[in-house]
């Protein structure tokens, strides 16, 4: 897709705004998760990026040198370029370490773990994945810088590409929620025919692992319609979403709440309370009437 050079630097501020907003009403807890503190060095990047390419727009002649470098309007459709293509390369990566992240903390396997130690581990795989992320854009991808031939200080538009990997990862999750919710409500009736002394005791983790289910998807639907019906949007309509926009902090909160209701369906504690719930800003992990057994 083509779009012009001030609403691509209109979209990066609006972004750049967005993330300060999210970052400072989680900033309690922010860096106690790995999505947390991934969403914070997104912020810096984007934020870095926003004023780096806004001046470079706004010169006077088009470029500026820089530790000895020409650098014009055909780099800020470079950069640009760039993040698109590594923010692409990141989503699948950012669910899989986020998902190991959630679950380990909800089966409490992180709980002799210190804060300060999640937090050093956290920042090690945020920088792992962005290195990672810029080799595989560089050296292993087929990416092609795509220029207009005019003069530097004639260019006014930039070629973008769109990304579909949010629309693969929110499809892949609630499918993967969706079986949750089957399996849970379908136990009961795939219990096999124990001893009469374990059967009541069989039927009660059934119900109160169905329970769970129902309350997280519940919880998660309450408060996640409209963005799920947004989604539902992108899909249907030919709308293509720019790659440099499709990550960011408000899809990593719904991403998180999202990993939240999968692992709590996957895992269902109901014999371990809620106390390892990763944090979350958007929806209240509250559960009510749940039977423990043991």
């Amino acid at each position: 897709m083509i779009i012009s050079i001030p609403s691509i630097l209109l979209g990066l501020g609006g972004k750049c705004l967005l993330s300060c907003a999210l970052v400072f009403l989680q900033r309690n807890h922010i860096c106690k998760s790995f999505l947390g503190v991934f969403s914070v060095s997104l912020a810096v990047v984007d934020t870095i990026l926003t004023l780096f390419v806004t001046t470079l727009h706004m010169h006077a002649d088009g470029c500026v040198f820089l530790l000895g470098l020409k650098l014009t309007r055909y780099h800020v459709c470079l950069l640009v370029q760039i993040l698109g293509q590594m923010c692409n390369a990141l989503q699948w990566p950012v669910v899989v370490v986020a998902g190991l992240d959630h679950f380990l903390r909800v089966t409490r396997r992180l709980q002799p773990v210190t804060g300060r130690t999640r937090f050093i581990v956290c920042l090690f795989m945020t920088g792992l994945l962005w290195y990672l992320a810029a080799l595989y854009v560089f050296l292993q991808s087929d990416f092609i810088p795509v220029k207009e031939g005019v003069y530097h200080t004639q260019i006014h538009q930039c070629w973008i590409i769109h990304t579909t990997q949010i629309l693969q990862v929110s499809m892949f999750l609630l499918l993967t929620l969706c079986c949750a919710a089957l399996h849970a409500g379908c136990s009961t009736r795939f219990l096999k025919n124990p001893p009469l002394k374990d059967q009541s005791t069989d039927r009660s983790r059934a119900h109160s692992r169905r329970d769970v289910v129902h309350q997280a998807i519940h919880i998660f639907l309450k408060t996640w319609a409209l963005f799920l019906l947004f989604l539902v949007m992108m899909l249907l309509l030919p709308v293509g979403l720019p790659a440099y926009l499709g990550l960011n902090i408000a899809w990593l909160c719904f991403l998180n709440s999202l990993l939240i209701a999968v692992v709590l369906c996957a895992v269902c504690p109901v014999t371990q309370g809620l106390a390892a719930v990763p944090p979350d800003s958007f929806c209240e992990w509250t559960f009510q009437c749940i039977v423990s057994v043991s």
